[in-house]
């Protein structure tokens, strides 16, 4: 049997955090000593660590309630299990693109700099002193002209 702190260290949660899943129910297997205190077995980590990794790709609080309810009642939920991992990949699959063109950006912003640094090309990052005549940096957003709308 392990306690708050000592799952908390196993599973690199802090301690409001297991106590927080407990609480919303994340752990069916839950036990309690003669304290009242939570402790926690094989089981109760295992579950522990599944709903670590789903909150670690997105999903709520709330559907990772909803998935340990299912689990627990069984396979006749195996179809609904599947659907609910299978939306939550979508997400994170769209979120792995996102994370990829901001990569790709400050990837090529890095090398603007080292660029500049190099003096490979002179500086334009700094809006202070672009001119109308003048090419401007296109890694930035505003370099094409456009200004941001004022609202």
């Amino acid at each position: 049997m392990y306690t708050v702190k000592e799952v908390s260290k196993l599973l690199d949660l802090t301690e409001h955090t297991v106590r927080f899943y407990t609480d919303k129910g994340l752990v069916p297997s839950l036990q309690r000593d003669k304290n009242n205190n939570r402790v926690f077995n094989d089981a109760s980590i295992h579950w522990l660590t599944g709903a670590k990794r789903l909150k670690k790709s997105g999903m709520s609080v709330e559907d990772i309630k909803k998935y340990v309810d299912l689990c627990l009642e069984g396979g006749s939920t195996i179809q609904e299990r599947y659907e609910m991992i299978q939306k939550q990949k979508e997400a994170v699959l769209a979120e792995l693109e996102e994370v990829k063109l901001m990569a790709e950006f400050i990837t090529n912003k890095e090398k603007h700099y080292r660029d500049i640094i190099n003096e490979v090309i002179p500086d334009d990052t700094n809006p202070v002193n672009w001119g109308k005549d003048k090419v401007t940096n296109t890694s930035c957003p505003l370099a094409e002209g456009e200004m941001p709308d004022k609202k």
